[in-house]
């Protein structure tokens, strides 16, 4: 936006401003946040205007805070700074119909979120063909032990739209590769580079879609996101079921030819996303797309609805490094911690038995093939699950009591891993166990999305989510450590193991609720000492950002 532009926004704003109710201006001062919304205080009227009146105001400038030309002069001085790539396309003024926004949103769903999936499909793809493997016997053709199991690491790279196809087509070069492995070494090799090259793909993908969604919006994409998890799960057991007939062509093992084929899958999706994943809003037009995916008006809805939800995603530009001091200040977030707490925690229980379900549904007596497809029922529950959970945290506006479900679900079912003496023996009451514990409610849609709305700062939520997928990656390495070869068959010290950190996790979810209702009126107390002309002072003014702002309000 132009210098002149912002002028001529900011005349019309304020003349608007100065021709208003004086009570429409206490309410417009009141709810001008970056974070989340200040509580309207109830005025008594008596300005001219009615309660209603002021209630509708109020409700106009908390959707759109750049009616203020103050907000917005501060606002468009920021995207300038920091070289934002939409920043011409940024219209305080600009109105758009509901219905308008709706076909965009749709259009979004198919073009970014949809293709997110796609991409999740491919790393899932190659991240989980491990467990169909090792119902192939694996471990016995490598003479390897079930403690030897490897877990992924953490690479993080900025910039998705270049770095994420290049990653998915670097990665299934790798996981080709592993239809050669011999031994212990080859096997380690392989499953580490993997793990270089999947672990930052995650955190770039939230960052990505994040362009594009607001933070009402988010968690139910990522749910859909998640969901390609468990369907991928589905789609390649079916797939394995007919791969690992192959055993014996070829003098290759069936395992041998599963990671190539689907490596090769992979491989084509890297190549596709090239072309399939614009940089942002205003960069959707290229060689082989010269149309673009947005008319000019509708760019400017995109840009200015996603802007007005959360400002702080225009304060750097899209191909920004984040550099080691901004790293070192987003873990200095203490306020984060908890968030990473729950993400190193709450995954725990379940990845055990998702990791060895294909292992003791041989070992209880089912076939190689058979035991592939007995994992399609948990998985699309599991769908459902995902699906219904993060719906009812945006629906009742609650996050932390809605995600501890997930552990409230998985506490009877490691409880009854350690004490029923059926397990193992009664086969089909084992099957139905592992499948209730499966099932469960994955509240990681409503994490990622968490930590993006709580962190209030395009730098500090990338590092976040970077930081949140580490921990969560952390405890997927801790959770290798639960069942041993010495504790098999029946696991009872690892399941104990499971039952203690369950409750944990419940624990985790009740302190961070207490922990950001105490933040928040925290925060209420040192904001209200402030009169209304040093509050807006300090929103003009203030060296802090993301969640360390005063005017901020963290999500619970």
């Amino acid at each position: 936006m132009s210098s002149k532009e912002v002028t001529t926004a900011r005349t019309s704003s304020a003349e608007a401003h100065a021709n208003a109710p004086v009570e429409d201006k206490l309410h417009f001062e009141e709810t001008t946040t970056f974070g989340e919304p200040l509580p309207l205080p109830r005025k008594s009227g008596t300005y001219g205007s009615s309660d209603s009146d002021s209630d509708e105001n109020g409700d106009k400038f908390k959707k759109n805070p750049f009616l203020d030309p103050d907000v917005a002069e501060y606002w468009a001085g920021i995207y300038e700074k920091s070289r934002y790539e939409c920043r011409a396309e940024f219209d305080p003024t600009l109105t758009w119909t509901e219905e308008e926004e709706r076909k965009l949103v749709r259009r979004l769903d198919w073009r970014v979120c949809l293709w997110a999936c796609v991409m999740f499909f491919g790393l899932q793809t190659d991240r989980g063909n491990l467990v169909q493997a090792l119902a192939d016997n694996m471990l016995t053709d490598l003479k390897l032990t079930t403690n030897e199991l490897p877990s992924q690491l953490v690479s993080k790279k900025i910039g998705p739209d270049r770095w994420i196809p290049a990653q998915i087509t670097l990665w299934s070069i790798v996981a080709c590769s592993q239809c050669a492995i011999s031994g212990k070494k080859s096997f380690y090799a392989t499953r580490s580079l993997l793990g270089i090259l999947e672990g930052g793909f995650i955190p770039d993908i939230v960052l990505w879609l994040s362009y594009f969604y607001t933070s009402r919006e988010l968690p139910i994409r990522l749910s859909f996101f998640w969901t390609t998890l468990s369907a991928t799960t589905i789609l390649t057991s079916i797939l394995a079921f007919a791969l690992l007939h192959l055993r014996g062509v070829a003098g290759w093992a069936g395992w041998r030819w599963l990671f190539l084929i689907e490596g090769l899958i992979t491989g084509a999706v890297g190549v596709v996303s090239f072309f399939m994943m614009p940089a942002s809003a205003v960069q959707t037009k290229a060689w082989f797309r010269p149309n673009g995916w947005f008319n000019e008006r509708e760019v400017k809805i995109v840009v200015n609805r996603v802007l007005r939800d959360d400002p702080s995603k225009g304060d750097m530009h899209n191909r920004q490094a984040i550099t080691p001091k901004r790293l070192w200040n987003a873990a200095k977030d203490f306020d984060l911690w908890p968030l990473y707490a729950i993400g190193l925690i709450a995954y725990i229980p379940q990845a055990p038995p998702t990791q060895y379900i294909t292992l003791t549904l041989k070992q209880i007596g089912f076939s190689t093939f058979n035991t592939n497809l007995l994992t399609i029922p948990y998985s699309f529950f599991h769908i459902c699950t995902l699906l219904l959970i993060t719906r009812l945290s945006e629906y009742v506006n609650e996050r932390t009591l809605v995600s501890m479900i997930q552990a409230i679900w998985t506490l009877p079912c490691v409880i009854a891993l350690r004490y029923w003496p059926g397990v193992i023996k009664n086969e089909w009451g084992t099957f139905a166990l592992t499948t209730v514990l499966l099932s469960y409610p994955y509240c990681h849609a409503i994490l990622v999305a968490w930590t993006s709305r709580n962190s209030n700062n395009v730098g500090a939520r990338s590092v976040s989510a970077a930081l949140y997928n580490m921990m969560v990656q952390l405890g997927t390495i801790i959770s290798t450590f639960i069942y041993k070869a010495d504790d098999k068959p029946l696991y009872h010290r690892g399941n104990k193991n499971l039952i203690i950190i369950n409750c944990l996790a419940i624990g985790t979810f009740l302190f961070t609720k207490a922990y950001y209702i105490f933040r928040n009126k925290q925060k209420e107390r040192e904001w209200n000492k402030m009169t209304p002309d040093e509050q807006r002072d300090y929103r003009k003014n203030t060296t802090l950002f993301g969640s360390r702002r005063k005017d901020f309000r963290f999500a619970h």
